[in-house]
């Protein structure tokens, strides 16, 4: 498997290894998008779709394609980071066009968002051409703006995560928290910027193929 990707906690729910199964029946590259608002377990739903295939699958997050905390500190933004406009869209969008048309021989590199450096990777995520599933991650798949907008067709099936709120909300602060935040500031910032950003990609569930309600989430 390609891409660094956590443990998961519990096996893929029935009803997803089924679609992910179907999805890739033709032996060609496909690309699955799992999209939903922060601390919704995207990772989560991504590193278990990766143990059901192996080797047969990369991760590729967005979040790789954050701007770095320099430049958003150059460019008045770094108080509202993770909202879209804080990501490299178009850099986001060349690369998920390269990982559609995969090259015999050929080995993609993508960036890894590192949160212990606050700050992307590049080249870290290596995707050979082999690899039949690409699993891409991330808020704003389904957004229509900011330079998202070509996302949504570059997706063979896009899934939307959406747990229950309070346990996406206590997700949130706890990983503020484990990355260095105070317990205030933690829930200042999951209840303001993660709060704004996660208002701004609820409507964009209508656009996947299938929501991941707190049913199929394990």
């Amino acid at each position: 498997m390609s891409g660094r990707v956590a443990p998961p906690a519990a096996p893929l729910a029935a009803p997803l290894v089924a679609r992910v199964r179907a999805l890739l029946a033709d032996g060609r590259r496909r690309v699955l998008g799992i999209a939903g608002a922060p601390g919704a377990g995207k990772s989560t739903l991504a590193a278990q779709v990766a143990a059901e295939l192996g080797d047969a699958c990369a991760v590729v997050p967005m979040d790789g394609f954050h701007l770095a905390q320099t430049e958003l500190e150059r460019i008045g933004r770094a108080d509202r980071k993770g909202a879209p406009d804080t990501f490299d869209a178009d850099g986001y969008v060349a690369l998920l066009r390269r990982l559609r048309e995969p090259r015999p021989g050929h080995v993609v590199y993508a960036p890894e968002y590192r949160r212990d450096l606050r700050n992307g990777v590049a080249g870290a995520i290596a995707v050979p051409h082999d690899v039949p599933l690409v699993i891409t991650e991330g808020n704003y798949l389904l957004l229509g703006t900011h330079g998202f907008a070509p996302v949504a067709d570059l997706l063979d099936e896009a899934w939307f995560v959406a747990p229950d709120d309070d346990l996406r909300v206590a997700r949130l602060v706890a990983r503020h928290e484990r990355f260095g935040k105070s317990p205030a500031a933690a829930l200042a910032w999951s209840t303001g910027p993660d709060a704004a950003n996660a208002r701004l990609v609820a409507p964009t569930a209508a656009r996947a193929d299938v929501v991941v309600g707190p049913a199929l989430l394990r």
